[in-house]
C-alpha cells in the first residue's frame, strides 16, 4: 500500500465527503485519518489514505477530475506512514482577550523548547455582558525525547503573563 496525504478544499455544499471518499474507494484505497472542518464558508480537509501501489497512478490522475465535479481542490503528497515520533505529550489550553500575535507568540515559544505541534484547533467568541471578543485555542502538543515539560511551562506561563490569558496544560504524571 502506498499512503498519501491529501489535502481539500472548496466552497462548502453536500456531498464533498461523499466524493472524496468514492474516489478512495474506486481505487481499493483505504481511509485511514482525517481532520475536516468548515470554516468561512469553505470546507477544509486533510486526509491519510492508503492505496494499493498498483493503483496509484489512477488514483492520482482521477483526483483533479473532483474540482470539476463537486468543486473540491484536492492535492496529493506522499506520506511514510510512520507515526510520529518524540518526547512525551500533553494538552495546552489558551483562553484570553483576542488580539494579534498569540498564535505567534505561543507556537514561538513552543517551537524554542524544540516542541511539536500535533494538532491545533482554535476560534474566537464573544465575552460575556460585552466585553469583547475572547480567542481560545487547544492544542496537542509533544516534546522532543528528553525534553523538559518543566521548560515547557515556564516558558508558556511567561507568555501567557504578556498576553494576559488563561493557559493551563495537562501534562501526564
Amino acid at each position: 500500500m502506498t499512503t498519501f496525504v491529501l489535502t481539500a478544499i472548496g466552497e462548502d455544499r453536500p456531498g464533498l465527503v461523499s466524493a472524496l471518499a468514492s474516489v478512495v474507494d474506486e481505487h481499493g484505497g483505504s481511509w485511514v485519518d482525517s481532520q475536516l472542518a468548515l470554516l468561512a464558508g469553505h470546507f477544509a480537509g486533510i486526509v491519510q489514505v492508503e492505496v494499493p501501489a498498483e493503483r496509484t497512478e489512477a488514483f492520482l490522475d482521477a483526483l483533479p477530475a473532483l474540482a470539476g465535479e463537486v468543486g473540491l481542490q484536492v492535492e496529493a503528497a506522499s506520506g511514510t506512514g510512520a507515526a510520529a515520533q518524540g518526547g512525551e505529550s500533553f494538552r495546552l489550553h489558551l483562553l484570553g482577550q483576542d488580539r494579534t500575535g498569540m498564535v505567534r507568540e505561543v507556537t514561538s515559544a513552543l517551537t524554542a523548547q524544540g516542541a511539536t505541534i500535533d494538532g491545533l484547533r482554535s476560534w474566537t467568541r464573544d465575552a460575556p455582558e460585552g466585553g469583547g471578543v475572547l480567542f481560545e485555542a487547544e492544542a496537542e502538543v509533544r516534546l522532543p525525547a528528553g525534553g523538559s515539560d518543566a521548560a515547557v511551562r515556564e516558558a508558556l506561563e511567561q507568555i501567557a503573563a504578556e498576553l494576559m490569558v488563561d493557559l493551563e496544560l495537562d501534562v501526564p504524571e
